[in-house]
């Protein structure tokens, strides 16, 4: 057990026993469930919860747009973001991908693996490098778990304020998972760090390149949202939420300038994708 860990710990449980009173005792065994739980609040989420947590959050998002009813987009989806999701670290999680019925321009991604692209955006795609190089974006995200990080900030903020959210049982899970997805859908409306931004677009164009496609792809897809007027409603939550686009070309650029011109190469499959675009 770490340092940070252990003091998070021992202040939490000094805190609790505080406002129980000093008559209040706890045996072996809830000692060690109230340990768990903390755990889960302040440090590691177990894998399993994690897909729980992210399966929960992309149920609110499907909620306000359903997926569009096209099985053969969302299979050819799936297809490629499976494919570059398997070239990461987190190869191993449940991954999938959907298309969203919605205008607006932008992705989504969820802890557990998870990632949503809006049909706004899908319609913007040229070749199948620049659909992959926005999926690695949103894969980065997953494998750094900037969104789990974030609503454990959030949640861990709330905990401090409501140290009754330790004694939780069971039976008010309902509760517990209506809080996460109000938290999950305030961080979705705010956006994440801007540096997990700029990490998740340096990491997407090395995992797309891992992948076998053009990684310099990405950039020709924040090139084209570049040329769209910044007052178009379908840019709002993107340019809301992330950093402005000429920031992260400025700064995609100079990263990968001599270090990825051997992969420029890679596979773009132009014609693959306009035939799945063209054959709904």
């Amino acid at each position: 057990m770490n340092g940070k860990y252990r003091y998070s710990l021992i202040l939490v449980i000094g805190l609790w026993f505080g406002s129980m009173g000093s008559a209040a005792a706890l045996d072996l065994g809830e000692l060690v469930d109230l340990g768990n739980k903390l755990k889960k609040i302040v440090g590691e989420v177990p894998v399993e919860e994690e897909i729980k947590i992210g399966g929960n959050l992309i149920s609110g998002l499907l909620g306000a747009a359903p997926l569009v009813k096209d099985r053969a987009l969302q299979q050819y989806v799936n297809d490629v973001g499976y494919w570059v999701a398997s070239r990461s670290s987190r190869s191993d999680l449940p991954w999938t991908f959907g298309v969203i019925d919605s205008d607006g321009i932008n992705a989504f991604a969820a802890p557990g693996g998870y990632v949503v692209i809006t049909l706004g955006l899908y319609n913007l795609l040229q070749n199948e490098a620049q659909l992959a190089g926005v999926l690695a974006h949103e894969i980065a995200h997953v494998v750094r778990k900037h969104h789990l990080t974030a609503l454990q900030k959030s949640m861990q903020r709330e905990f401090w304020t409501d140290l009754t959210m330790i004694a939780v049982d069971d039976k008010k899970k309902g509760r517990k998972v209506e809080k996460l997805v109000n938290a999950g859908v305030q961080l979705y409306a705010t956006g994440l760090d801007r540096d997990d931004e700029f990490d998740a677009d340096l990491r997407g164009v090395v995992l797309a390149a891992r992948a076998g496609y053009d990684p310099f792809a990405l950039l020709d897809v924040l090139t084209t949202i570049d040329s769209i007027n910044p007052t178009a409603e379908e840019l709002t939550v993107m340019l809301n939420t992330h950093p402005p686009i000429d920031n992260r070309l400025i700064r995609l650029a100079e990263q990968m300038d001599g270090q990825l011109d051997s992969f420029a190469s890679g596979r773009t499959n132009p014609e693959r994708f306009r035939h799945v675009a063209l054959n709904p």
